[in-house]
């Protein structure tokens, strides 16, 4: 998909940053040109100061995304994924585990959620970082309690796993 996106906006670079960051903050572009976080419209120039454009940049960028046939459809329908309980793990009692594995692997999070699910603990979130978004993608599980060293290590004997970290 983000090969497509950065395709079609190629003669605008700071367009595609912009655009990148709509993505990652799953913030919709209406057919009004307007940006939205779910339902809430969001300030044009504020998002403009957060990724340090100018304002203007957002507004074109927006307008665009809007009239084009190929990105509307796309823009129009993200919406943000939720919170994200890894940064809140520990205040609420959980474990986090954090599996980097090559992007390109199949069955990385069924293989984990099952070694976990064979301790009988529960899956509270599992958030996949998108290898054309992200650097250095990864996996991150939130579990509900404290997963025991010897799953970890089964976690990282999963075919593809390079290396994991559990808080």
């Amino acid at each position: 998909m983000w090969s497509k996106i950065a395709k079609r906006l190629s003669d605008y670079p700071v367009r595609v940053n912009v655009t990148k960051a709509l993505i990652e903050l799953g913030l919709s572009v209406k057919e009004d040109g307007k940006i939205y976080c779910g339902l809430v419209e969001m300030a044009e120039s504020k998002i403009a100061r957060a990724l340090g454009v100018d304002r203007r940049v957002v507004k074109e960028t927006a307008t665009l995304i809007a009239s084009d046939e190929m990105l509307a459809p796309i823009f129009s329908r993200l919406r943000p994924a939720g919170p994200f309980l890894a940064d809140i793990a520990k205040f609420l009692g959980y474990m986090v585990i954090e599996i980097y594995a090559d992007p390109s692997s199949v069955g990385i999070l069924s293989s984990a959620s099952s070694i976990i699910a064979g301790e009988k603990i529960s899956i509270r979130q599992a958030v996949a970082d998108d290898p054309d978004l992200v650097p250095e993608p990864k996996l991150t599980i939130v579990a509900d309690r404290e997963v025991s060293g010897a799953a970890l290590e089964k976690i990282l004997r999963i075919s593809g796993v390079k290396k994991i970290t559990a808080y």
